[in-house]
């Protein structure tokens, strides 16, 4: 296991996950801070990003001139193309997603369970606005699902848990947790932590209510 002396920042957390997207890898990066993926992926690597708002080949986020109203993300943010980006209707856009075409995705979360349950859709409170999108067809589909999120919410609770008690999105699919205090691979019902960010294996196994283990 890695140690780290201090958290990770939003971009730095951005640029651990671009790190770790395998290369020629297809990959959908979902709504809201998944999306920053973009900005740090190595052109070298020959990742495919795929949109689904219809587009394949998108490119880091458009500033400045570069902005094209036309050209927006599912998060409706304004993004760049790559050579050779194509674009599609949703019913073919699904059917990549759906059809086990994606090799990653990479998407925020409410909850994960240590057996890779996923809850990201809805709170389950009653003022709150639900939000499926595609991600019960990118859990379920990707062969791969990667989450990002802050490890602990706004009260101080854990978001990784022994079982989700948000509304569940899918079961058993994330493969990779990625937080601002560690990384934990889910490999069945066992949680590995991979490495720590201004934290140590017993303040993370104080505050979890998840059984952690380290490579040997």
């Amino acid at each position: 296991m890695i140690e780290h002396p201090a958290p990770l920042t939003r971009v730095e957390l951005a640029r651990l996950v671009a790190r770790d997207i395998p290369p020629n890898s297809y990959v959908n990066l979902g709504i809201g801070q998944p999306t920053a993926v973009a900005d740090h992926l190595d052109p070298a690597h020959g990742v495919v990003l795929h949109t689904e708002n219809g587009m394949l080949g998108m490119g880091p986020h458009a500033h400045g001139d570069d902005v094209d109203p036309d050209l927006l993300n599912a998060g409706k943010t304004p993004v760049t193309e790559l050579p050779g980006a194509s674009y599609f209707d949703h019913a073919q856009s699904f059917a990549m997603m759906r059809g086990g075409h994606l090799d990653v995705c990479v998407l925020g979360a409410f909850q994960v369970a240590g057996d890779g349950t996923l809850a990201n859709w809805h709170t389950g409170a009653p003022d709150a606005i639900p939000a499926v999108g595609g991600a019960m067809d990118l859990a379920v589909g990707a062969k791969d699902v990667f989450v990002m999120m802050t490890l602990f919410d706004k009260t101080g609770a854990p978001k990784l848990v022994r079982e989700c008690t948000y509304p569940v999105t899918g079961l058993r699919c994330v493969s990779r947790v990625y937080t601002d205090q560690a990384v934990f691979h889910l490999d069945g019902d066992r949680v590995l932590v991979t490495e720590t960010y201004g934290t140590t294996m017993s303040e993370l196994s104080a505050r979890l209510d998840v059984p952690l283990t380290t490579a040997p």
